[in-house]
């Protein structure tokens, strides 16, 4: 099989049912399956889904065990060379998959793929190119991480060194909202940190991606639009919690319990806790 889609639903009915119909649309011509992981939704999502979708294969969970178990619980069944992770609350150009294989094809040392991302209104997203926010990146810079992440942006976004909306380039962070990974470098990798419950898992991985030898590009050649629907209140307690802790768990990981073994001067991740099964 070419593709394995996994989207990750909770409450998002109406724009999971937007979000399903392109990217069957997207997916015509080539030889594909559909994840749908949803985490304990009260908005009658799985009654959408046996009614609308019958060829998706779904995964309901009775409670929340997070973005990256969810991923986890789909990309453990799934066969596909190529796993694209899609918001549920994105519209994917017809043209997206087909593009985006064909790079992952052509260009075999990529192990993780990000497109352009644009809003409702078409407004190019910036953190299409370097997929971390001003917080995560002010963080990475005060750890004294940021000089591990040189294909990084950061928040200088005004460098003029850097790549453009339009611009093939690889990049250290691959964008959660849609990541095309290849299921053989997953292997060597491992899948999400579980313990990362909401933000931080497509960081972990991207890096991840990096220390196995592989690259990270942004795909600017087709788009999708993200509703941005599922970003919480920053200043609620939820999004203190997760945001924050994940920041937390990323610096014990690689700042403090990681041993001491180095590849091109970054330290080697074990990643044996997270093989795929």
């Amino acid at each position: 099989m070419k593709l394995s889609v996994v989207v990750v639903n909770q409450n998002n009915c109406l724009l999971l049912k937007q979000a399903l119909n392109s990217i069957i649309n997207a997916c015509k011509g080539i030889d594909y399956e559909v994840f749908i992981v949803d985490n304990a939704s009260t908005d009658r999502s799985l009654e959408m889904l046996e009614n609308n979708f019958p060829q998706a294969k779904i995964i309901p969970n009775t409670t929340d065990p997070g973005i990256a178990k969810a991923n986890n619980q789909a990309l453990r069944l799934a066969t596909g060379e190529y796993i694209l992770l899609v918001n549920a609350d994105t519209i994917c150009a017809k043209d997206s998959f087909e593009k985006m294989c064909a790079f992952m094809d052509e260009h075999t040392d990529t192990g993780g793929l990000s497109v352009r991302m644009l809003s409702p209104q078409g407004r190019f997203l910036p953190e299409s190119i370097h997929g971390l926010t001003t917080t995560w990146a002010a963080f990475l810079k005060f750890i004294g991480f940021a000089k591990h992440l040189s294909k990084t942006r950061l928040y200088d976004r005004h460098r003029k060194d850097w790549v453009e909306e339009f611009q093939i380039a690889e990049v250290d962070v691959i964008n959660g909202a849609c990541m095309l990974l290849r299921r053989s470098v997953l292997n060597e990798t491992g899948l999400f940190d579980e313990r990362f419950f909401m933000f931080g898992h497509d960081i972990d991985l991207s890096y991840r991606i990096r220390l196995a030898g592989f690259k990270n590009y942004y795909f600017p050649k087709t788009y999708i639009i993200n509703a941005e629907s599922q970003s919480l209140a920053k200043f609620s307690w939820t999004y203190i919690k997760y945001f924050y802790g994940a920041m937390f768990i990323f610096a014990l990981k690689y700042l403090i319990k990681m041993p001491e073994i180095k590849v091109a001067g970054i330290p080697q991740l074990i990643a044996s806790n997270y093989e795929v099964k």
